[in-house]
């Protein structure tokens, strides 16, 4: 079946339900809410307890973002202004202002895998071409910025605790956005002056920057993993087509239980791209009815590990390659 023609074909699964939906966001934060306060109670027996409850709480803040992204999608609940406010809500948990986060989300979406629209809520990808084309400097400054200790260690934390804080890539686009960040950015101050008014630093130190480093890990290393695979899918503009990027360019990450869980099924990515106006907890079910969508675009975990080390776009092979392969392919670059 070609990918534009699944487009139907999954349209039937789009409908919410109410009451799964209820559940599921109280099945997260009331555990989230939970350990959050175990974490703290541990704070006045030992730091060394409260931070492992803090690290282990990053995977439920996690799924909040995940209860969030479908929030953004308009795939959550029937009521749009309900599922907004839910969303903006939870933004102020995630660090993330979410009418910002939307807009930029919904560009990813619409411009995935096309090489003339890359720039906004994605990883910084070049070609081959792109790459050798570059001074020195230039190849320095994308060999750092792919480097795993920026991608998952460093990038993750600017991102949620410094780049949201502004409408990056939105400056000009409205006040909308700046609303979006400066009221998410307000709210949190109010949270976490609050928190060291009446507790001192360390819930702060020892809580609540170690949840969110860990769920911005977590996060960003499922972001990469959704796209960042040897066959995935790139095309020029005149070449791009939407529905084949989002069936090719994305995968199916094979986690096992509680992972799929705790990430809202967002490793099925493959169906999420085809149809993002489907609800989380329903795309097992198409998996179930789909036995093509089941084992198209699979990896596995030893799989996304090495896909780490893939880092720019082949065009002429069409698919992505390693420096080494490249340099192997291509011989070293001769641009200063």
């Amino acid at each position: 079946m070609l990918a534009k023609e699944w487009v139907q074909v999954l349209a039937k699964y789009r409908e919410p339900s109410t009451r799964r939906s209820v559940w599921e966001l109280m099945a997260t934060i009331v555990p989230f809410l939970a350990l959050w306060a175990l974490a703290w109670a541990a704070l006045s027996v030992s730091y060394w307890l409260a931070v492992p409850i803090a690290l282990v709480n990053g995977l439920f803040l996690v799924r909040i973002f995940c209860i969030q992204h479908d929030c953004g999608h308009a795939s959550f609940f029937r009521n749009r202004k309900v599922q907004d406010w839910i969303g903006r809500g939870l933004g102020v948990l995630t660090l993330t202002p979410y009418d910002v986060w939307r807009r930029t989300h919904s560009l990813h979406h619409a411009q995935h895998g096309n090489l003339d629209e890359r720039g906004i809520g994605d990883v910084m990808t070049l070609t081959v071409g792109e790459y050798r084309s570059r001074g020195r400097f230039g190849r320095l400054m994308y060999r750092l910025y792919r480097h795993p200790l920026v991608l998952f260690v460093l990038g993750p934390s600017y991102l949620f605790l410094l780049q949201n804080r502004l409408p990056l890539g939105l400056m000009r686009a409205g006040w909308r956005f700046w609303a979006s960040a400066l009221g998410t950015n307000l709210a949190l101050a109010l949270i976490l002056g609050t928190m060291i008014w009446f507790a001192g630093p360390m819930p702060v130190l020892l809580i609540f920057l170690p949840t969110t480093i860990v769920a911005g890990t977590v996060g960003v290393w499922l972001f990469y993993v959704q796209h960042q695979f040897e066959e995935t899918h790139w095309a020029n503009g005149d070449e791009w087509q939407l529905h084949d990027a989002a069936l090719a360019g994305s995968s199916h990450y094979i986690l096992p239980q509680p992972l799929r869980w705790l990430s809202a099924n967002i490793g099925v990515h493959h169906v999420h791209h085809l149809y993002s106006r489907i609800p989380f907890y329903r795309l097992p079910e198409i998996l179930r009815d789909h036995d093509e969508l089941a084992s198209a675009q699979r990896l596995t975990l030893r799989e996304s590990l090495r896909s780490v080390n893939l880092h720019l776009w082949d065009e002429n092979r069409r698919r992505l390659v390693s420096f080494r392969e490249a340099r192997s392919l291509y011989g070293a670059p001769t641009a200063g």
